[in-house]
């Protein structure tokens, strides 16, 4: 309890049927704090703390990882909403 806080928020958000303005928001947080955060509308890391500018910096310099934070739209968010617009298609 008296220890530090570390965590990873993903969201997807998305408005419409045919998922094409689906974002993935990738947030790095410490002690509840966004330190660093990958949007994939920017495509790139920004870090929002001194520590997080720092790895921000160091991550984006990176191809394989923000290719891989990239193909996380398709791969991640896009593959559970199609789940879960067909689950909620099928029950009407």
């Amino acid at each position: 309890a008296n220890g530090y806080y570390n965590s990873v928020w993903v969201k997807c958000i998305w408005s419409s049927h045919d998922l094409s303005d689906m974002v993935l928001i990738d947030n790095y947080i410490f002690n509840k704090d966004v330190v660093v955060q990958f949007n994939s509308t920017v495509g790139e890391f920004v870090g929002y703390t001194e520590l997080g500018v720092k790895n921000a910096e160091a991550w984006n310099k990176d191809p394989n990882l923000l290719q891989q934070e990239r193909a996380q739209v398709d791969a991640y968010c896009k593959h559970n909403a199609e789940i879960d617009q067909s689950t909620i298609t099928d029950k009407s």
